[in-house]
Order: structure tokens, then C-alpha cells, then sequence
């Protein structure tokens, strides 16, 4: 069964087509077969794009920051902040701790576990308690969350200052902390901010600051994430990781394609050796800003070998998307 996606459906066409490259010489293009394997069976396509889990560092370090909520009104937003949780590595047993919650068992209310939205473990394992005392106990950092001016309280920093340090200081074996955040429409009683050693918020447009809870949960689980990724080296801040799932291309595919690239160029009249100019130089550095997978170099090889294969006549159209992957 598939997704239904039409994109993803005018791809495996495509892929099914042109599955074998090259009829008339035997070729064989694996990566439109895999496209065709991914379309008919989802289950295959989500093993191969699945992120790899946190290492055991962060995710120890993480289960040690604790996210607490006071008084919260609406399950809707016990639900969401299960899921704000999880998604940044959080909400471990013992890490999300609702201090008298409004509604009787939010946690299992209907509205909370649609909300929730597959972070039901975070949801159902999240603690009840009838004091703040008691959601703080042992915490060697606590963090209120609160853009309302106190007279009186604890220092105020802003929210990556405050991650930083949360970083630092879970480097500590046995180190906890806490985020305290209140009630959706007025915020922590004084008596809470009191309790707790430092202030941040987040600094939100000023003509229109009003965040949902699970929101501001999520910003500030995600400074802490970016700050305990750069403190353990477990990952690249800037950009994680993302959209790079294939096997990265060696120096020598790299420098084999140029070679292979530049022929195909002179053959079809478009790069002159007599007069190179820049041309080479300057695809190189184009190619240079991204990390090409080996199968992207396949495809540009590809591409070189048609240019090489179309001495005869020049508008005679491909047979496929391509003839030869190789």
C-alpha cells in the first residue's frame, strides 16, 4: 500500500521506465529502481531515511533536564508538549512533571492524547505532583520562564545564554535541571519565580509576543538540544545532518568525473581547450559547495557519456532519462 503521494507516483513512473538504463547496451540504473521499491512499499523507504537515534551521551544528558509545567489549563497543550518534547530528545520518565494540573488526569484526556500525536510514552510518563517543591526537588539548576518584569527575583538571561549553561553544567554526572513554565493565560505566581536561580524568555515580537505553551517549550527544548549537540561534539549545529542520506563521493569519483565531464563539454563545442578559460575551475567550485554522494556522481557521468555518445546527430532525442548510470 502506498502513500498516495502524486509526486511520488510520477517519480516511480518515471523510475519504472527507466529502470533499466541503456536497453541497447545492457545498462542498469539502480537508483530508479530504488525510487520504484520505495514507492510500492513505504515501510522500505522510511528504513532508509530514518535518522539514526542520539548518541548514549546526549540522550543521559538530556533524560537530566526536566521540563515542568504549572497549573497547566488545557490538556490540549499537556498533549502538544509531549510531542515538543520528543521531537528535541526529550521527556524521558522523570523529565515532564505537571504541577496541579487543571483538568483531572490531562493525561489521558482525549484532547491530550490527540495532541500528543505519536509522543504518547512521553505523555503517559509524565509525573503529577501537588507542589513545586516537589517538581524541583533535586534539581541543581532551575530555570523560570516568565516575560513579565518582577520587582524582586533571580537574574534574567536570554534563552541560548541559559541553554549554554544548562550545557555546562549537565556535563556534571549527576547533575539535574529544570524549566518552570506557567499557566497559559497568567503566566508563574511570584512565589514560583522566586524558587527558582535564573529568569529567561523568549524574546518574541513585542507588538505581538502571545505563545502557545507547547510553543514556547519547543523553542526553549531546542536551544538546550542545539547547545548540548555543540557541548558533546555529537553533531554538526549548523545543519545536523539534514538532506544527506546517501554515501558521500570519494576524491577520486570526484576528480574521475571532471575529467570525464570536460570531454563531454569539448565534444558537444561548449568548452574550447585551445581557450579553457575558467570553465573547469569554476564547476569545480560550484560542485565544491555541496557534498556530492556517489550516485550523484554517477548521474553526472551519466550525463558526460551521452555528450561522448552523440557524435552522429545531435538532435536525436534520449532514449530514457538516461541511458548509461554507470
Amino acid at each position: 500500500m502506498h502513500d498516495g503521494s502524486p509526486r511520488l507516483a510520477r517519480i516511480a513512473r518515471q523510475a519504472n521506465n527507466t529502470a533499466n538504463c541503456g536497453r541497447t547496451n545492457g545498462g542498469h540504473d539502480p537508483a530508479a529502481k530504488r525510487v520504484a521499491v520505495l514507492y510500492m512499499n513505504p515501510a522500505s523507504r522510511a528504513s532508509e531515511t530514518a535518522p539514526a537515534r542520539d548518541n548514549n551521551v546526549l540522550r543521559q544528558r538530556a533524560a537530566r533536564c526536566r521540563f515542568v509545567l504549572v497549573e497547566t489549563s488545557h490538556p490540549g497543550n499537556v498533549g502538544s508538549t509531549a510531542r515538543a518534547l520528543k521531537t528535541m530528545g526529550f521527556g524521558e520518565p522523570g523529565g515532564y512533571v505537571l504541577v496541579r494540573p487543571r483538568e483531572p488526569d490531562a493525561q489521558s484526556h482525549p484532547d491530550a492524547v490527540a495532541m500528543a500525536s505519536g509522543a504518547d510514552d512521553v505523555l503517559a510518563s509524565a509525573r503529577v505532583v501537588d507542589d513545586i517543591g516537589e517538581a524541583l526537588a533535586g534539581a541543581a539548576l532551575t530555570i523560570a520562564l516568565t516575560a513579565r518584569p518582577r520587582e524582586f527575583g533571580p537574574r534574567r538571561i536570554g534563552p541560548r545564554v541559559a541553554a549554554e549553561e544548562v550545557a555546562a553544567l549537565l556535563a556534571s554526572p549527576d547533575a539535574t535541571v529544570a524549566f518552570v513554565f506557567g499557566n497559559e493565560r497568567y503566566g508563574l505566581p511570584n512565589d514560583v519565580v522566586e524558587r527558582c536561580h535564573i529568569v529567561t524568555h523568549i524574546p518574541a515580537n513585542p507588538a505581538y509576543a502571545s505563545l502557545n505553551l507547547s510553543q514556547a517549550v519547543q523553542l526553549i527544548a531546542y536551544e538546550v538540544r542545539m547547545a548540548l549537540l555543540a557541548d558533546t561534539g555529537t553533531g554538526d549545529t549548523r545543519i545536523d545532518g539534514v538532506g544527506f542520506v546517501g554515501e558521500p563521493a570519494t576524491a577520486e569519483q570526484i576528480d574521475g568525473m571532471f575529467a570525464h565531464l570536460e570531454r563531454g563539454l569539448v565534444e558537444i563545442g561548449f568548452l574550447d581547450p585551445a581557450k579553457p578559460k575558467k570553465l573547469m575551475p569554476r564547476l569545480r567550485r560550484l560542485f565544491a559547495r555541496t557534498q556530492l554522494e556517489a550516485e550523484e556522481v554517477n548521474i553526472l557521468r551519466g550525463i558526460a557519456k551521452r555528450m561522448l555518445g552523440r557524435r552522429a546527430d545531435d538532435a536525436t532525442p534520449p532514449t530514457g532519462a538516461a541511458d548509461d548510470c554507470r
